[in-house]
């Protein structure tokens, strides 16, 4: 039943053929069952495991791999290889794409935890009335329809619409749903709001929420996946997961990469056609095979097989880093998303805020005597732990509070007029509430009072455990006045009173809304000499001033605090002793800001992140604290900067497209506004980052780009999202920002890195290929060269250190290019001198060599027909392996010094030299030492097709190797000292990579 809240209680009942005296029968139960199903979120059905494996291998650039690896295997087979050579390099190739789909397996796996843990918001049992008796039951055999009983600490096990009030009053927590900071009073009468929210239906109970105060009775009107609850699964199964910035990127290079490779292919062949019928192939078929052999190999040199494995690793380290700075990373890419990231979507409650209530401000009266003067305090202290200091309105602290007669009688009210608990939980290391959020705040206000009488207070009381320290003072004043009779809190009064004795006198002390005790109060308690005195009209006029301060201008939930002396040996209370009251003080709370968010707010600000506070408070609250934080510290006014979800959503489209883009609060939210508002942003080409901590949070949180889950928050909230703060801190979001920017930075450093070292390849093969001189790398040679000289310095340049500024450059575009295009021609020009030092080594060795057969070069253009002539040669000199040995050590090293060129995007390794990342100096070192194993080890060797090299071989390697860093350092100085120098490549650089949009919105 969609609108039980706007239906009465006889409708309701009627709809389900129910009588309230009763319960449902047996028959009903049955039958309301087969309709509506258990009381359960149904679970979602998982991907079949072999979908999960093929998705692995939906890359253009795995099945370019998959593609060549096959055709490699049915080449070596037609050729009549056998042995291991012939299964080497496809079987190489698909270990590679194994692992990566392993890792992309185990991650899709664990994605989906987040639905299961909505169960553990759905109660275990409820007290229900069937065929006239309460019984208690499994709360997944409730159907709707069902007569429930619900009191104080209960978990309400279905969405229910109230129908009985067993007690004055019955408040819930339903922060976990809507955000709001304080509990929510219920009521039976019908809602009449139109498009009501969630926060509208007060005659609404909803699954998963707390019951803080009160006892009631409601009947079961929505169950399992019908519920608040199952609305927000629902959400979460229809959210795609976003692509990162840097997959898009990936994808996008990979595509150019495919029609690069195929178009080298097809030219190096149709280069080849006229040496199809050269007799070494023995026929024109198999000549056109060996061709297509070496168009293969360029395909598998061009392709960055170790790419996904670096970036995976890089990404990983960064998670190290991040979690230092109590930043708990989930999902790996979501790293590099923060980089991005233009809009942080924060939610108030437990994020911006401390989510327990703490009073800030008290109000008492100090004298009468020279006209009313009032004394105000403020009160410090963010969270339930029982430590803060009591200022002056001067400023200065007070040493010893409870000294002054109002400010104890506040305490001893405080305590006394009290239901809730506040106790220490070790494991947890935190102080934790049982019962009202404004109960509890009471209850630490009392704890910083302190107790009257000791000159060491308060300094002894920091002596106790913190167990005992919780509540002493509390259990101090319960000890003193013992509780007679309790007139609950109820909605026409607004406000309890409680009946105690001590030493032979009884006390009543209440506490309610400012508004209803005030109006009781006959007398007034001076805070100067602890006299009691008449309650004036001017003193009248001078209190509801201050309230009409904190409630307005500051948004404090203010109660006022009364006593009276009761006649001796009185043991009940009714509502006529509530009446000429003595007006203790004013208390003023509020849900206080973290302390560090103001800071954090002015970096974000400066990194030209923009902050959209997210809450289900009212507007009022909300724009107090948005002030408090400095979130509207760049405003002159809130107009067209703070809206509501129902002002918002009233507005014309175009209206609502600028009001976006100055949106700084949205108040009064559902979980739907949070991920519709996700989805608006992002249509406008925003990163959004959402943050959150409650089951209300889970939808969005999976649907922003990042989803940041506070430490503390719900266990839905952190499974949905991609980052935890371990710390809750607003400011650890920019510290990881900043981290997330490193990482990206350092990203696009690897990946140039390793597009050169492609290049390089391409080049080798492919001029190799034009000249006719035999092939320079084995197809093996080539991916040792890709996958371990490749990978691991490319896995060290991640380490590059964080650049100072890294946090006062506005963040980059998402369509930003990874390459863009100048650098693209440095690459070129780098990995075009790579790939002809490759070559040259190889054709050293031939015509220069004293261990080589110094053949004219002619000879070697003129190789395959060695055969078919006479020559003073033999033709088997065509087959010595120390000519690859050379090019593919002159490969090697080469990418070592291309390494040290990436250090830095433009500085000179003059400014940033190698040793200032360690780590890459150790890749270089390790991978020469396993590139030497390989040549000087007998088993390796042979599997790689290489030989040892002589000290002359290897000084030649180094004068072909070394210039590599003179280039670069001279194309540094250039984009350093000469833009203008970049002749016109900014207009072609859409030409050169994938395509790109433009630079701003």
């Amino acid at each position: 039943m969609e609108d039980a809240y706007a239906r009465s209680i006889a409708e309701v009942l009627d709809f389900f053929g129910v009588d309230p005296m009763k319960g449902l029968s047996d028959s009903q139960v049955t039958l309301h069952s087969k309709i509506h199903g258990k009381n359960v979120l149904p679970e979602e059905t998982r991907t079949p495991f072999w979908k999960l494996v093929l998705k692995q291998f939906d890359d253009l650039l795995v099945k370019i791999l998959i593609a060549a690896a096959a055709v490699s295997l049915v080449l070596a087979l037609i050729n009549g290889e056998t042995g291991l050579t012939a299964f080497l390099e496809p079987f190489v190739i698909l270990l590679i794409l194994a692992a990566n789909a392993a890792v992309g397996v185990i991650t899709e796996t664990n994605a989906e935890r987040s639905l299961e843990e909505l169960r553990a918001y759905q109660a275990d049992i409820a007290t229900v009335l069937r065929n006239g008796c309460f019984s208690i039951l499994p709360a997944t055999e409730l159907v709707p329809g069902d007569i429930v009983e619900v009191s104080v600490g209960c978990k309400v096990p279905a969405d229910m619409r109230m129908i009985e009030m067993l007690s004055n009053q019955l408040r819930a927590d339903q922060a976990i749903l809507t955000g709001e900071s304080c509990s929510v009073e219920k009521e039976l009468e019908v809602t009449i709001a139109t498009n009501a929210v969630y926060q509208d239906k007060t005659n609404i109970l909803f699954s998963g929420t707390v019951v803080v105060a009160g006892r009631a009775r409601a009947v079961v009107v929505g169950v399992g996946a019908n519920t608040a609850m199952g609305s927000i699964r629902d959400s979460m199964l229809h959210t795609d997961d976003e692509v990162t910035p840097l997959k898009k990127k990936l994808d996008e290079f990979g595509t150019f990469l495919a029609k690069v490779i195929t178009g080298i292919c097809i030219l190096v062949w149709i280069v080849n056609i006229g040496h199809f019928h050269d007799p070494s192939h023995g026929g024109f078929l198999r000549g056109a095979i060996h061709y297509f052999k070496i168009a293969v190999a360029l395909a598998v040199a061009a392709i960055p097989e170790g790419l996904p494995a670096v970036v995976t690793t890089c990404l990983a380290l960064g998670t190290k880093r991040m979690a230092r700075l109590n930043a708990i990373v989930r999902s790996l890419p979501s790293v590099e998303t923060l980089g991005c990231t233009t809009v942080i979507c924060s939610d108030k409650t437990g994020t911006l805020t401390t989510n327990m209530m703490s009073v800030s401000k008290i109000c008492v009266v100090h004298s009468v005597h020279h006209g009313p003067t009032i004394a105000e305090y403020s009160v410090s202290g963010t969270s339930y732990a029982p430590e803060g200091i009591i200022f002056g309105s001067s400023g200065m602290q007070i040493q010893f509070p409870a000294q002054l007669p109002s400010l104890l009688h506040v305490a001893m009210c405080s305590a006394i007029c009290n239901e809730s608990i506040l106790q220490y939980n070790p494991d947890k290391g935190s102080y934790e509430k049982i019962g009202e959020s404004t109960e509890v705040a009471l209850r630490v206000l009392a704890e910083k009072v302190g107790l009257p009488g000791f000159d060491s207070m308060p300094s002894a009381l920091h002596m106790l455990s913190k167990h005992e320290r919780a509540s002493y003072c509390n259990h101090y004043w319960e000890s003193q006045f013992k509780k007679v009779s309790v007139l609950e809190f109820s909605h026409d009064r607004k406000m309890m009173s409680v009946l105690c004795s001590q030493k032979q006198k009884e006390i009543m002390f209440s506490k309610g809304a400012p508004g209803s005790i005030v109006s009781r109060c006959s007398n007034i308690l001076c805070n100067d000499d602890g006299s009691t005195v008449p309650f004036s009209a001017a003193v009248r006029d001078e209190l509801e001033s201050r309230f009409r301060s904190f409630a307005g201008k500051e948004t404090l939930r203010c109660l006022a605090l009364a006593f009276k002396q009761m006649p001796i040996g009185q043991q009940t209370l009714s509502f006529e002793d509530e009446k000429d009251l003595t007006f203790i003080g004013l208390v003023g709370m509020l849900d206080p800001p973290r302390e560090e968010v103001r800071n954090a707010m002015l970096s974000c600000m400066t990194a030209g992140i923009r902050v959209i506070v997210v809450t289900g408070d009212n507007k009022s609250t909300a724009e107090s604290l948005c002030n408090k934080i400095g979130a509207f510290d760049h405003l002159e006014d809130f107009a067209g900067h703070s809206y509501t979800a129902s002002e918002f959503e009233e507005l014309p489209a175009l209206q609502r497209t600028l009001a976006l883009q100055r949106m700084t609060l949205f108040t009064r939210v559902e979980p739907s506004h949070k991920r519709m508002l996700v989805e608006a942003l992002q249509h406008q080409n925003e990163v959004v980052a959402m943050t959150g901590d409650g089951v209300n949070d889970a939808p969005a949180l999976k649907k922003a780009d990042i989803g940041i889950a506070m430490g503390s928050g719900t266990a839905v909230a952190k499974s949905a999202s991609d980052m935890v703060l371990a710390d809750d801190n607003f400011a650890s979001i920019v510290a990881a920002v900043a981290e997330g920017r490193a990482i990206y930075n350092n990203t696009k450093q690897f990946i140039r890195y390793m597009i050169s070292s492609n290049i390089g390849e391409v080049v080798c093969i492919f001029v190799a290929a034009v000249i006719g001189i035999p092939d320079t790398l084995a197809p093996v040679q080539l991916l040792w060269v890709n996958l371990v000289t490749d990978g691991l310095p490319a896995i060290a340049i991640g380490f590059n250190k964080q650049d100072s500024d890294v946090m006062k450059a506005k963040p980059r575009k998402v369509n930003e290019a990874v390459v863009s295009g100048w650098l693209f021609f440095r690459y070129l020009v780098i990995g075009a001198y790579v790939g002809l030092a490759t070559v040259a080594g190889f054709v050293w060795w031939f015509v220069h060599s004293d261990s080589g057969p110094k053949l004219p070069f002619k000879e070697l253009m003129n190789f395959d027909s060695c055969s078919t002539r006479e020559t003073n040669y033999p033709c088997s000199i065509f087959d010595d392996r120390h000519p690859s040995t050379v090019s593919m050590t002159v490969l090697v090293v080469v990418e070592m010094f291309n390494a040290l060129n990436n250090l830095s995007e433009n500085q000179s390794l003059l400014v940033i030299p190698p040793w200032s990342n360690l780590w890459l100096v150790a890749s270089i070192v390790l991978t020469m030492l396993l590139h030497i194993l390989i040549l000087y080890v007998h088993p390796l060797s042979t599997l790689f097709s290489v030989m040892p090299l002589s000290w002359i071989e290897w000084k030649v390697v180094l004068y072909l190797s070394f210039p590599v860093i003179i280039i670069d350092e001279v194309l540094k100085f250039f984009a350093r000292n000469s833009k203008g120098f970049r002749f016109g490549l900014r207009f072609r650089r859409p030409d050169l990579l994938p395509k790109r949009e433009l630079r701003d919105k």
